[in-house]
C-alpha cells in the first residue's frame, strides 16, 4: 500500500521521486515533506512517549493516510509522462520502476480501494517475472560473498582480522584520493603520501573538498583531523596497513613493495590497488609475502560499493580477513578472489571488448553496439565506456604485453596465433583517446566533453580498414551483438569458476552488478546464463566458434559443457561441480 499512501501524505511529485529512486532522506527533509511528525535530537524513546500521549485522546480516523485525498496537481499527464521518461532512461529494461509510476498514477486518479487493487495487479505481474527472481538473487548474493573461503580451508568465520587504526595511502591520483576519503569516513586515521609537491597540494585540496561534501550530505562534521599528508614514506613505519595506488606499472610497484617491506613495522599489511597485475610477484619482493593482498577499488573509490580482495598463493587468511573487514568498514561489498591476470572483473571484460571490436570489423558501428547493450540495461555501452575511461589505458597494457608488434609476413589481425583487432591501437596512434581528447569512438564538442555524437570520420575509417584487409561489411543484428558480447563474457566467467579463481557464481555476479554496471534486474552474467538456459548458451557459443575458430573466447569451456550434461542445474547448485578457489599465477 505504500504507492497509494505516500502520494496522499506528501504529494504526487515528491512520492514519485522517493518511490522511483529509492533514495534516502534526512530527518530534516522527512519532516519538511510531511513524512514524519517530529524530529528530535533528544532521547528518542522519551520524545516518542511524549508525542504518543499528546495524540492519544485524538480520534484515529483523521490520521489514517488511506482516508486522505490525494493532493491535486495542475498537469498530471505531463508529470507522469516526464516520470515515465526518466525511469525508462535510468533503468533501461527494468519492469519495477515503470510499475512504480503506474501505481502512483493509480493513487492520483482512483479512489483508495481501486488504487490498492491496481497495485496488487502490478505486484502480481512483477512477482512472476524473471526480474523479481534476479533482484532477489542479487540481494542475497551480496550477503553471501562475505562468507569467503580459501584453498587452505580458512574461512570467514574461523579467521580473525587484524586491527587497522592507522593506514597509509601512497599515490594521490584519482584512485588514491578516493581511497583516502573512504578510509577517513570509515574512522581510520590516514597518512596520504605523494612525492610530487604540486600534486600533493592539489590532492590535499581535492580530498578536503570531498570530505566536506560527504559530511554535509550526512549531516556530520568533516573529519579533516583524521588525515595528514606526506611527501615521503617515513610515516609508513607507524601504520597498520598500506594501500598503494600508484601508476599501473609492475616495476614501479615492485620497487615500492621492496621499500615498504624494509620500512614498515612487523605485521603491517601491504595492499595493492592494482586492477590486474600479479599479486604474487609483488609479494615476492617483500620479507613477509603472507601480509600482501590486492585491494582493487573501483572509481570513484569513495562512492563505488565494490571491492575485489585478491589473495595470492602465500597470502595469509588474516591478511584476507583484514582487507575484507576494512572494506566492510568503508561501506563496500568485498569479494575475495584468487590471483590471475585481471582477477575476475577485468579478466571477463577482455572477451567482451574483443567481441565488440570484431563486430566493428565485420560491419556494424559503435553507436549500434552501444544501443543494443544499453537497451539490455547497461548504464553505458562498450564504446561509450571506452571513451570515458580512455583508449590509451588499454593501449598501454597491450604495449606491455607485446601485442602491438606485427611479425613480418603476418596479418595485422592475428597476434600470438589468435584473431586480434588493431582498431583501438590505430585510433590511439591518431591521438584519439576518447573524451579527454574530444575524439575516440565518438566525437565530442571539446576535449573533456561528455556528449557523444556519431563521428563520420570514424565511419570512414572503418570502411577503409575493411577494404584494406579484404573484409566485406555485412548486416549484424541485435541478437548477434548481444550473444557475442554477453556469451563470450559469460564463457570467461565459467572458465574463472573452472579455474577456481572465484568460489561461486554469486561472487562473479556481485562483481559485475556493482563494478561493471550489469543491470541488477538481470541478476549478473552467471545468473543470466541460467535464465537464458545453459543449453542455449552452449549451442550459440558453438555456433559462433564454428564461424570464428580463430577466436578462443568463443569456444565453450568444459565447465559449461559439464553443467549441461548434468541437466543444467540451477545456479545455487553449481558449487557442487567446482574446484576449491585458488591462485592461478
Amino acid at each position: 500500500g505504500g504507492s497509494q499512501r505516500l502520494p496522499r501524505l506528501i504529494g504526487v511529485p515528491a512520492a514519485l521521486d522517493l518511490i522511483t529512486t529509492g533514495r534516502h532522506v534526512t530527518g530534516a527533509e522527512a519532516l519538511q515533506l510531511g513524512l514524519v511528525d517530529k524530529v528530535t535530537d533528544r532521547n528518542t524513546v522519551d520524545e516518542a512517549v511524549k508525542f504518543a500521549l499528546s495524540v492519544a485522546d485524538q480520534p484515529p480516523n483523521p490520521r489514517r493516510v488511506s482516508t486522505f485525498p490525494c493532493p491535486r496537481h495542475p498537469d498530471l499527464n505531463a508529470l507522469f509522462e516526464g516520470a515515465m521518461q526518466r525511469v525508462r532512461q535510468r533503468a533501461r529494461g527494468a519492469l519495477a520502476p515503470v510499475a512504480c509510476v503506474q501505481a502512483v498514477r493509480a493513487a492520483a486518479t482512483l479512489p483508495y480501494a481501486q488504487g490498492m487493487e491496481r497495485e496488487r495487479e502490478l505486484m502480481a505481474t512483477l512477482f512472476t517475472s524473471g526480474q523479481a527472481r534476479a533482484q532477489q538473487y542479487h540481494f542475497f548474493a551480496q550477503r553471501a560473498v562475505g562468507r569467503w573461503s580459501m584453498p587452505s580451508g580458512a574461512r570467514w568465520d574461523t579467521t580473525k582480522p587484524g586491527a587497522v587504526h592507522k593506514a597509509m595511502v601512497i599515490g594521490l591520483g584519482t584512485m588514491g584520493r578516493g581511497i583516502s576519503v573512504a578510509l577517513v569516513q570509515a574512522g581510520v586515521s590516514v597518512v596520504a603520501m605523494e612525492t610530487n609537491e604540486k600534486q600533493l597540494m592539489e590532492a590535499k585540496q581535492a580530498i578536503s573538498s570531498m570530505l566536506e561534501r560527504g559530511a554535509k550530505r550526512r549531516g556530520v562534521a568533516p573529519a579533516l583531523d583524521k588525515i595528514r599528508y606526506s611527501w615521503n614514506m617515513e610515516p609508513a613505519a607507524d601504520v597498520d596497513l598500506v594501500i598503494e595506488a600508484v601508476f599501473e606499472d609492475m616495476a614501479l610497484k615492485k620497487k615500492l613493495f621492496q621499500q615498504l617491506s624494509a620500512l614498515c613495522k612487523p605485521g603491517t599489511f601491504l595492499c595493492s590497488n592494482t586492477s590486474g597485475l600479479d599479486v604474487d610477484q609483488l609479494a615476492s619482493e617483500t620479507r613477509h609475502p603472507e601480509l600482501v593482498v590486492g585491494m582493487h577499488f573501483f572509481a570513484p573509490a569513495h562512492v563505488m560499493k565494490l571491492l575485489e580482495v585478491v589473495y595470492g598463493s602465500r597470502s595469509s587468511p588474516q591478511a584476507v580477513a583484514t582487507a575484507m573487514e576494512l572494506g566492510k568498514r568503508m561501506g563496500k561489498v568485498s569479494v575475495a578472489v584468487g590471483n590471475c591476470r585481471g582477477f575476475v572483473g577485468n579478466r571477463m571484460l577482455k572477451p567482451y571488448l574483443e567481441q565488440a571490436f570484431f563486430l566493428l570489423e565485420e560491419g556494424t558501428t559503435p553507436e549500434f553496439v552501444d544501443q543494443v547493450l544499453e537497451e539490455f540495461g547497461f548504464a553505458m555501452g562498450v564504446f561509450r565506456m571506452s571513451d570515458l575511461s580512455g583508449l590509451d589505458v588499454g593501449w598501454r597494457v597491450r604495449k606491455a604485453d607485446g601485442l602491438l608488434n606485427v611479425s613480418e609476413g603476418h596479418s595485422a589481425r592475428i597476434r600470438q596465433g589468435c584473431r586480434y583487432s588493431p582498431l583501438g591501437d590505430l585510433l590511439c596512434e591518431q591521438g584519439r583517446f576518447g573524451q579527454k581528447t574530444g575524439r575516440g569512438w565518438y566525437q565530442y564538442d571539446k576535449p573533456g566533453g561528455r556528449v557523444a555524437k556519431p563521428d563520420p570520420w570514424l565511419h570512414g575509417f572503418l570502411e577503409k580498414f575493411r577494404t584494406q584487409h579484404g573484409l566485406v561489411a555485412r548486416r549484424i543484428d541485435h541478437q548477434e551483438v548481444l550473444e557475442r558480447c554477453l556469451y563470450a563474457l559469460m564463457n570467461e566467467g565459467f572458465r574463472i569458476l573452472e579455474d577456481g579463481i572465484a568460489a561461486g557464481p554469486e561472487d562473479i555476479d556481485v562483481i559485475y552488478v556493482l563494478g561493471y554496471s550489469w543491470p541488477p534486474h538481470r541478476g549478473g552474467p552467471m545468473f543470466y546464463a541460467g535464465m537464458v538456459g545453459l543449453q542455449k548458451v552452449l549451442e550459440r557459443l558453438e555456433h559462433y566458434h564454428q564461424e570464428h575458430p580463430d577466436i578462443p573466447s568463443l569456444k565453450p569451456c568444459n565447465l559449461l559443457r559439464k553443467l549441461v550434461v548434468n541437466g543444467s542445474p540451477p545456479v545455487h547448485k553449481w558449487r557442487e561441480f567446482l574446484k576449491k578457489p585458488q591462485s592461478q599465477l
